[in-house]
């Protein structure tokens, strides 16, 4: 038996019912074999794309490529009004909604490998504007502030009592949508990751430029100011660790405000000295002429929490002080299967662990910005004490891991984000809330941990930067990246980094080691690398 299934949008055409019709039929006229020839192609150049081969390692190749099949399914390459769900097209989880997942974990992979996709997803920001204007409204605020359950009109779909007490039957009050501001700050980031990555800077005059001076405006209108400290804070907030609602100063949330902020500062700079019509018609049609300053005093004079005498950076004020226990401890007080640990009255609320990396996440994203001594001391601390109750979290120790030179325990968390779908070892209940169906921001953050994680590839201003550090199995790996329009080829050994210019239109920076290198369009650069243990 054949059957043919077409799934059509009213966002995508005028008549659904006549749309699904005709594509049907046209299905029928091509035949199975035609369209399974087109599907085998399609997959080729995607794969292609992607470039990935691991030497050595087949179970884990096999898993990195299942994990990039599934984002890859689930992406949106015809449209640029959704982005990816939180459980891709793998069921009604969520209610189908975007999540900061999007720019965080499954944007990247695409940014360098097919900007095409990336574009989609960030232009769904952009074009979601006025939802993100109604939500800071409707919680007294100005500016943009991000849903943390977005729709397709770009409003908030989550619910304020969206988990049940499996004790009471009684529905809890969360505040994963009223607190988390952070979304703002990850949207700015998406599109800086964007434009830093592609060099694709016509997104400003698409509205990207209004979307991310309107969230510095709305961090600006949602700061506290503290007089004798002469700093802003940020207090009352939920970070990327949901387990513990409504702190002050989440080490997350302000270290990203920051990022907003001087994203905001430099585009300004930017319209001022490259688009001096634009830059008059944004500032005019936002009303920003004294906001600049009021921005750039935000960015100056917020507070960050710094590393302590042990160089950990306390997760948000007052967590050092929480219950230090063991995860064995936590799980052997549970009284009941999946009831929820997090706030209000979870288990771990108290305590010092947490659902989820947060500033693991910090300093995996923001990394110029601490010493690997930093990021080492932190990832020990909050290894043992994190319950990875999300699967947005082990990906994220894999990459700082892989990142510091832990490969051997960055390959054991890789493992898991890119088996995740396959094993189906993952949490299906939160209370009686089933969260079932694939991962999206596993599998992207799957490949982050292969590029950016064990090759050590990050995009710069004006290049890129490489710091590989492989498995002690892997005899070589290989994949293909895009920077500025161009596409490049990386194959790396123990020792020798080596890089191709494919379809290169100039030449590439490449840093390493503190040494400066350049690719050329058609020719190979090969760096002797320095032998470096993992650990």
């Amino acid at each position: 038996m054949e059957k043919y299934i077409a799934i059509c949008k009213e966002t995508d055409c005028t008549d659904v019912w006549e749309a699904a019709v005709n594509c049907c039929q046209q299905a029928e006229q091509k035949g199975y074999d035609r369209l399974k020839a087109k599907q085998k192609a399609l997959w080729g150049k995607r794969y292609e794309k992607l470039g990935i081969e691991i030497e050595g390692d087949e179970e884990a190749e096999k898993a990195v490529l299942y994990s990039a099949y599934l984002l890859y399914s689930s992406a949106p390459e015809h449209t640029d009004r959704v982005a990816i769900p939180a459980r891709g097209l793998s069921g009604q989880v969520y209610k189908g909604a975007m999540f900061w997942d999007t720019e965080i974990y499954m944007l990247p992979m695409f940014a360098f490998c097919d900007p095409k996709i990336a574009r989609n997803l960030v232009m769904y920001r952009v074009k979601n504007l006025q939802g993100a204007y109604e939500k800071a409204s409707e919680y007294g605020y100005e500016g943009a502030f991000y849903p943390w359950e977005s729709q397709e009109t770009g409003r908030d779909g989550c619910t304020h009592y969206n988990l049940t007490d499996i004790f009471t039957g009684r529905k809890m009050r969360t505040y994963f949508r009223d607190k988390q501001i952070h979304i703002s700050a990850d949207v700015v980031y998406g599109l800086w990751k964007y434009m830093n990555i592609t060099k694709d800077n016509s997104i400003l005059k698409e509205g990207a430029a209004e979307v991310i001076l309107e969230c510095a405006r709305f961090f600006w209108s949602y700061a506290y100011y503290k007089k004798g400290k002469e700093q802003y804070e940020f207090l009352d907030v939920t970070g990327a660790d949901e387990y513990h609602e409504r702190v002050n100063n989440d080490a997350y949330t302000n270290y990203m405000i920051r990022l907003t902020a001087k994203a905001t500062l430099d585009v300004i700079s930017y319209l001022k000295s490259k688009e001096p019509e634009m830059y008059k018609k944004v500032m005019d049609k936002l009303d920003y002429w004294k906001e600049e300053e009021n921005i750039r005093d935000l960015y100056e004079k917020i507070y960050l929490p710094k590393p302590n005498d042990s160089l950990v950076i306390e997760q948000f004020d007052g967590y050092l002080k929480e219950e230090d226990l063991s995860i064995q401890e936590l799980y052997s007080r549970i009284i009941k299967p999946n009831e929820y640990l997090g706030s209000p009255c979870g288990l771990a609320v108290n305590t010092q662990i947490i659902k989820q990396a947060d500033v693991i996440l910090l300093l995996s994203l923001l990394g110029s910005d601490f010493t690997d001594e930093v990021k080492e001391k932190n990832w020990s601390y909050y290894e043992p004490r994190t319950e990875h109750g999300s699967s947005l979290s082990t990906c994220i120790y894999a990459l700082l891991a892989a990142q510091i030179g832990k490969t051997e325990w960055a390959y054991q968390y890789l493992m898991k984000a890119a088996q995740i779908d396959l094993t189906g070892d993952y949490k299906l209940y939160l209370g009686d809330l089933y969260i079932g169906g694939t991962h999206p921001a596993a599998n992207g953050g799957t490949w982050m941990v292969l590029t950016q994680g064990f090759a050590g590839l990050e995009a710069e201003e004006d290049g890129v930067h490489f710091s590989p550090h492989l498995p002690e199995k892997w005899r070589k790996l290989k994949f293909r990246f895009n920077y500025g329009g161009s596409r490049y080829r990386v194959e790396i050994t123990k020792d020798i980094l080596k890089i191709i210019g494919e379809d290169a239109a100039k030449e590439l920076r490449v840093t390493y080691m503190g040494n400066i290198y350049t690719c050329s369009a058609g020719s190979t650069l090969k760096i002797q690398m320095e032998n470096r243990e993992g650990k």
